[in-house]
């Protein structure tokens, strides 16, 4: 019987899809006017670099991974990477300043149908801007300043943020450090001064690239590269930008070619869901984080403080009258941090909220990155595991409603203690933890936050108070600074 004749491929090309021509026209045209925007954008720059030497601080494992690949190499106008004494060239830059930033999951955060952290975006934008300035410098050419930092984080957070309000990647098995990919290809693409069409290429090059399969954040399978899973976006985007701009071209149906590309391979054949056209709204409604916690248990952490200072105040122990807690949540929550069973690592301890919520009853206070170490007391402490076996977590379907409601965008948890006589103390809830852009206190704990993790690291001396002194500058003297000033300024030895 005579085979049925096979259709040839259409091989004709054609023109870029509408996601890549819209991330470019926003990235290379979009002026930012709003005053919150920029002073959001100051903020969060230094937030991270925060959060950066306080990896250096508590990590050894994170250390362990930053520095030339080749020991004692120093690029000449490299990147020097902030707390230490490398010079760095801007793949390696970027992957780990990225790294640094995101390892103690400590960052800023952003929610929606995927959980983000937008500030991962920085390893590579200020690593290519201080490359660019010291190169600039040294050739006796204008430098490149921070206003043009400010922009790109405004317009990275923009485009990862967008994405993440209705396009859930983890429901298909991807990591959401994709749309670090793709936010930092487009800025990264745009410093290097690369035409339009090679950015809208360059962008295309990173949705091939498509995402790690997120195995290494769920269990049984939560890691450390869950830390550096940032810094690897960060140096893709950066070599895919380097890539282009010497002449690789792209594929401009990406995203919507029948059976080979990303729409009909890897996301079911939907199409992505942005909600609002890209704006600086991100930036500006980002969530800070206070406490090192993963983002949907930060309002848990905050009602088991007062749980047990309530339970003290009546005379009562965790460790001898707790029979049961009950914790109302978000659906977010009861995909990414509930676990029982064994804890393996700190990045495992880090995305439990039992173990959270354990730990700051123990403690009597809230919990820390040194609380989620190896070396930590309370990661073998008998009443901590104790304590976890007693702890359910249910999704409240309002909680998740609210949580994806664009008016009121809370992360709520309750938590509700039995004690061991039968009787239910009252639900403690929190709806909206500190960090949260509507809770008052914010910008003054992002504040000590920054100063705790600054002297953490340099100590309370003059090099950090000269860091320290960025925060209150004034805005126009601040974008005015050469990036690579900026930079020096975090140098360490």
């Amino acid at each position: 019987m005579a085979r049925k004749a096979v259709a040839a491929d259409d091989n004709v090309r054609r023109v870029y899809d509408q996601v890549l021509v819209d991330i470019t026209k926003y990235v290379y045209h979009y002026d930012v006017q709003s005053p919150r925007a920029w002073t959001c954008a100051k903020f969060a720059l230094l937030d991270a670099l925060g959060c950066a030497l306080e990896t250096l601080t508590e990590s050894e494992e994170a250390r362990a991974l930053i520095g030339p690949v080749i020991p004692g190499t120093t690029v000449p106008n490299g990147f020097r990477l902030p707390g230490t004494p490398y010079q760095l060239d801007i793949l390696k830059g970027s992957f780990d300043l990225g790294s640094l930033i995101g390892y103690l999951d400590h960052n800023d955060a952003y929610p929606g149908a995927e959980w983000g952290h937008p500030s991962d975006n920085i390893g590579a934008i200020l690593a290519v801007a201080d490359w660019l300035s010291r190169t600039a410098r040294a050739s006796g050419q204008v430098s490149l300043t921070m206003e043009k930092v400010l922009l790109g984080l405004i317009k990275a957070y923009e485009i990862q943020g967008c994405f993440q309000i209705r396009n859930a990647f983890d429901q298909v098995g991807l990591d959401h450090t994709l749309l670090v990919k793709i936010a930092s290809t487009a800025v990264v693409s745009w410093l290097l001064d690369l035409t339009e069409n090679q950015a809208m290429d360059a962008l295309s090059q990173a949705w091939m690239d498509s995402a790690p399969l997120r195995v290494f954040r769920q269990h049984p399978n939560t890691g450390p590269r869950k830390g550096w899973a940032a810094g690897d976006a960060c140096m893709r985007a950066v070599h895919l930008a380097w890539l282009t701009k010497k002449g690789q071209p792209g594929a401009s149906t990406v995203l919507t070619t029948p059976r080979w590309g990303f729409y009909a391979t890897l996301f079911n054949g939907r199409e992505f869901q942005l909600p609002r056209p890209f704006g600086s709204w991100v930036i500006e409604s980002v969530f800070f984080k206070i406490h090192a916690v993963e983002g949907h248990g930060a309002s848990a952490v905050e009602a088991a403080v007062e749980v047990g200072e309530e339970l003290r105040e009546s005379g009562l122990s965790v460790e001898r009258d707790i029979a049961h807690i009950h914790v109302r949540t978000q659906q977010a929550a009861m995909t990414i941090i509930n676990k029982q069973g064994p804890l393996h690592n700190a990045a495992d301890r880090d995305h439990c909220m039992q173990y959270m919520i354990a730990v700051v009853l123990m403690k009597g206070s809230m919990i820390e990155s040194a609380d989620y170490q190896d070396k930590s007391p309370w990661a073998k402490d008998p009443y901590v595991e104790a304590l976890r076996k007693k702890i359910d977590l249910v999704e409240d379907p309002q909680f998740t409603a609210d949580y994806h409601d664009k008016k009121k965008r809370s992360a709520s948890n309750g938590l509700t203690v039995t004690l061991n006589n039968g009787t239910k103390m009252d639900e403690v809830l929190c709806e909206y933890p500190v960090g949260h852009p509507w809770r008052k206190e914010t910008t003054s704990s992002v504040k000590g936050k920054l100063k705790k993790n600054i002297e953490g690291w340099y100590g309370k001396g003059g090099k950090a108070q000269n860091i320290l002194k960025l925060e209150p500058l004034r805005e126009e003297d601040f974008r005015k600074m050469q990036v690579c000033d900026f930079v020096d300024r975090f140098a360490g030895d």
